[in-house]
């Protein structure tokens, strides 16, 4: 019996859904817009609805829980000066859940959670500067 045991399993062990909980936490943070499962986006929103309360706070103490539980200092670094401030005068309800559809393969259910104000230029930022780096790269090298 699983009396006390809160949330769904995944098929995984403690620690590669604890892993997988902050890679998915980290994506969304850095792009501000996920797909993902229909199960896993409504697990995920509790985990980083709390990591936006603690970037509101702003504290050394709350800055170090943070990257304890994802581990990316960039990801911390943008969510206590760019996102916490945005929701200073929101007392949660952060992100939204939105039904996608179902996934080709397996049927699965899918969802699209993103934040509620989100930045749209956030999305594939990251990807555009590197691809951007890496072509300024290759024009160096071929002259």
């Amino acid at each position: 019996m699983r009396h006390g045991f809160k949330g769904r399993r995944f098929a995984r062990s403690i620690s590669h859904r604890k892993s997988m909980f902050a890679n998915l936490a980290v994506s969304l943070l850095e792009h501000e817009q996920i797909v993902t499962t229909l199960p896993k986006a409504k697990d995920l929103r509790p985990i980083v609805e709390k990591l936006v309360t603690l970037g509101k706070r702003g504290d050394l103490h709350a800055r170090r829980q943070v990257i304890a539980q994802i581990g990316n200092e960039g990801v911390v670094k943008r969510l206590f000066e760019t996102i916490a401030p945005r929701y200073a005068t929101r007392n949660g309800g952060y992100l939204r859940i939105m039904k996608a559809g179902f996934r080709h393969g397996d049927n699965a259910a899918m969802a699209v959670i993103e934040f509620v104000d989100r930045d749209t230029d956030a999305k594939g930022a990251a990807d555009r500067a590197r691809l951007e780096a890496e072509g300024t790269e290759a024009d160096a090298a071929a002259a």
